[in-house]
């Protein structure tokens, strides 16, 4: 356990978390929405520190990161549990754990462990993903320091709900994220994923003035994603609140968790939303889960500039310029 770094006491003994926009008052001896964050006394600890139940190595390309280090591998942890309750999650059966079972599953691996060994097989980024690394925040963040002190890149995968105050503490230590913007109506936000619309607009408008890499990702999820014109606002919130050269990943949805009902996207459905990207000039548009190439090409000249397939990733840009006319690429080459 690890005391957290963003609470405050509350008469009888309760606390309020301050970690997300959930601000979860919590009762002595009782956890928070995530079910990783406990009262114990009048002081909230967290559950999951040093407690990582994965570990592994990546392509920085299956975050998805394309404009970040492209061709380069991420060392890539989670703790169990998460601050949504998203009904298509497709790693449920650890961001959802300690909330459905209780259990708090993990290998003891403390930060200077995860650093030394990043830097033992040269890895150049750690990652935080998998499950919401907000709910981790600590253990990231004593990870984060010594990572940058070690010359190791940080990227965050994440759903974008966490507070100013978490943001402020990570941001410094942050070099990119992913996040995921899952739609553009806040009733289907809260019905699909508990959560409201507004603060993780804000949040990703706030990553973006700190000049944190950002990248954006969008789950085509068939009679969900579709509706209520909610591509195009998407695109148009990206286009006119970050950037025209944000990166947009839409990607094709499998069933999963509480969703195996609902159909997979169709190849016709992406393509579609992709034209729609197209329309509001988004310069920078991946279509995922498709097992086809997801090429970047220079958006002055129109040159291949780096080539995917299957995270099979070959590159002709010149530290991030494009190799036929010198226009420089948004990102970290």
């Amino acid at each position: 356990m690890k005391k957290a770094l963003l609470f405050r006491p509350l008469p009888k003994g309760r606390v309020q978390c301050e970690l997300c926009f959930r601000k979860c008052i919590i009762p002595p001896g009782q956890v928070g929405f995530c079910g990783v964050r406990k009262n114990i006394g009048g002081v909230l600890y967290s559950l999951v520190y040093g407690k990582a139940c994965a570990l592994g190595v990546d392509p920085i390309e299956k975050k998805p990161l394309f404009h970040f280090l492209p061709g380069s591998s991420a060392l890539s942890l989670a703790t169990v549990g998460c601050n949504l309750t998203c009904l298509h999650c497709q790693n449920a059966d650890i961001s959802q754990a300690p909330r459905e079972t209780g259990e708090i599953i993990g290998r003891d691996f403390e930060p200077e462990k995860i650093v030394s060994i990043a830097k033992r097989q040269n890895i150049p980024i750690i990652a935080y993903t998998y499950t919401e690394p907000t709910v981790f925040l600590e253990y990231a963040l004593d990870i984060m320091k010594l990572a940058k002190n070690a010359g190791i890149y940080n990227v965050w995968v994440t759903n974008g709900f966490f507070s100013s105050k978490a943001l402020d503490l990570i941001s410094p230590f942050l070099d990119a994220a992913n996040v995921d913007l899952k739609f553009f109506d806040d009733s289907l936000y809260q019905k699909v994923c508990g959560a409201p619309l507004k603060q993780i607009l804000e949040n990703l408008i706030s990553l973006k003035k700190r000049k944190i890499h950002l990248e954006v990702t969008t789950l085509v999820i068939p009679g969900y994603t579709t509706k209520k014109d909610q591509p195009r606002k998407i695109a148009r919130f990206i286009a006119r609140n970050l950037s025209k050269d944000t990166p947009w990943h839409i990607t094709a949805f499998y069933p999963a968790y509480k969703m195996r009902g609902v159909r997979p996207t169709s190849p016709q459905e992406i393509e579609k939303i992709y034209e729609i990207g197209e329309k509001e000039e988004l310069e920078y548009i991946y279509k995922g889960n498709l097992s086809q190439e997801e090429n970047t090409y220079c958006p002055k000249c129109g040159a291949l500039v780096i080539s995917r397939f299957n995270y099979q990733v070959t590159r002709f840009d010149k530290n991030g310029k494009c190799p036929k006319c010198g226009y420089q690429l948004p990102g970290v080459y």
